[in-house]
């Protein structure tokens, strides 16, 4: 078991480090070091922050050894400077950053042939291994949202999303009301927001087999969505007109035909194709116009996870096997969501497409802790984030790794969040009727 824990944790830091040198070697040093949106850091404070957290984790608290770079630890404490200052830092050049995350790596791997996994929880089944490639996977994700944000010629490119035969599918499905399942205490390298399991019990609900497209999206527009305060709360209103918001963040009108900005690329909308880029307000304002609503965090759960013939909750809408380029799309292996319906084999038991990969989906929780939760093994990863600022995004996009992607993971956002890989799909109460009007705020 150990020889199988040390493999699964160094594949997964090598698959990490191999991404990470992706996407800062594909631009020269005055884009690693320029700020390409204030809400991001330069893509070299992400090269540092990625090695100074290794270190601090791996290094001085499973290593038990001395500190490598303990001056900097100030500079990449994310907490410590806000994204819009960390320009204005003394940060390491993009060379002396690839060299301090390369030293640390191969220290690193020098610890990882020597850790037997047992002894304490922070290297029981290889958590802190685990935790490190997740962590470095997360700041890929938003390193490639910074090359999305990047003005100038595409950078990156990778192949289309495979073809699937779709074929008809209902619009919804109906979720049984009952208890279930929901968080973990078994997954080995599940973080602490997702602990412990817990038992909620969730009415009976219907919900969308697949994500919102962007022709449905389109619908909302054209219907005047964006003009009409009754969909939005009143913090989205507020927010699209001091915005002059009226699409998602990258799209345009040219004429008759809606154009979107991908990875330098301008491209016509594709139609079938979950709608992306959309804050949690847009979300809620969609859902309410289409006489419907978000689901709630438990109901996304639910319908990901339980199955209604055993009563038992899966890793995966799947089951519990690991996601493979059959079940979903993951990994930044394609640089856009596949149509959606696609990924029939990745279809939860009640027919439910999409629920892991391709876009992040706004749920309309708050993120709060579950009963029983205990930070671990800081407070800053989870516990200062909780309250009714953020909201719940559930399911990864086509940017996440499947190491930091499983049916119990919870993401978190502001609702005003745009230039993340969100979408959403809609719900509706068992006893409502499908397209009633539930009105605005």
């Amino acid at each position: 078991m150990t020889d199988q824990l040390r493999s699964l944790a160094l594949d997964a830091l090598t698959r990490a480090r191999d991404r990470t040198a992706a996407l800062t070697s594909c631009v020269d040093d005055r884009d690693l070091t320029a700020q390409h949106s204030p809400l991001m850091s330069p893509l070299v404070w992400d090269l540092a922050h990625i090695g100074n957290q290794e270190e601090q984790w791996l290094l001085r608290q499973v290593g038990k050894g001395e500190a490598l770079r303990p001056e900097i630890d100030s500079l990449y404490d994310a907490f410590e400077h806000p994204r819009a200052a960390r320009p204005s830092l003394p940060l390491l050049a993009p060379a002396e950053a690839r060299i301090y995350a390369s030293d640390v790596r191969g220290r690193v791997l020098d610890i990882l042939e020597r850790t037997a996994f047992e002894g304490g929880p922070l290297v029981d089944a290889g958590f802190a291994f685990g935790m490190i490639a997740q962590h470095e996977q997360q700041h890929d994700e938003t390193m490639l949202i910074t090359h999305q944000l990047r003005k100038g010629p595409p950078a990156l490119s990778a192949p289309e999303p495979p073809a699937h035969d779709i074929g008809p599918l209902p619009r919804e499905v109906l979720v049984p009301g009952g208890a279930f399942t929901m968080g973990t205490s078994t997954e080995p390298w599940a973080l602490d927001n997702e602990r412990p399991a817990h038992r909620r019990i969730v009415p009976a609900f219907h919900i969308d087999t697949t994500p919102v497209t962007c022709g449905e999206y389109q619908a909302f527009i054209e219907d005047g969505g964006y003009h009409e305060r009754r969909w939005w709360a009143a913090e989205g209103w507020d927010q699209i007109r001091q915005h002059d918001i009226g699409a998602p963040l990258f799209w345009r009108r040219d004429g008759g035909t809606w154009l979107r900005r991908r990875f330098g690329v301008t491209e016509e909308v594709p139609p079938d194709e979950p709608v992306l880029h959309v804050s949690w307000y847009e979300a809620d304002a969609y859902a309410r116009w289409a006489g419907r609503r978000l689901p709630t965090e438990a109901e996304w759960e639910k319908a990901a996870r339980h199955d209604p013939h055993t009563g038992r909750a899966r890793r995966y809408p799947w089951g519990d096997a690991d996601p493979t380029e059959a079940h979903a799309n993951l990994g930044q292996r394609h640089l856009r969501p596949a149509p959606a319906g696609s990924y029939p084999q990745g279809a939860s038991p009640l027919g439910v497409r999409q629920l892991i990969g391709d876009v992040w989906e706004w749920t309309s929780s708050d993120f709060l802790p579950y009963p029983g939760f205990a930070a671990f093994p800081y407070r800053e990863y989870s516990e200062v984030f909780f309250g009714s600022e953020h909201k719940v995004l559930r399911g990864g996009s086509f940017a996440v790794d499947p190491v930091a992607c499983r049916g119990t993971f919870r993401n978190w956002d502001l609702p005003v969040r745009r230039q993340i890989f969100s979408g959403f799909r809609t719900a509706r109460d068992a006893q409502q009727p499908a397209g009633t009007d539930v009105g605005g705020l």
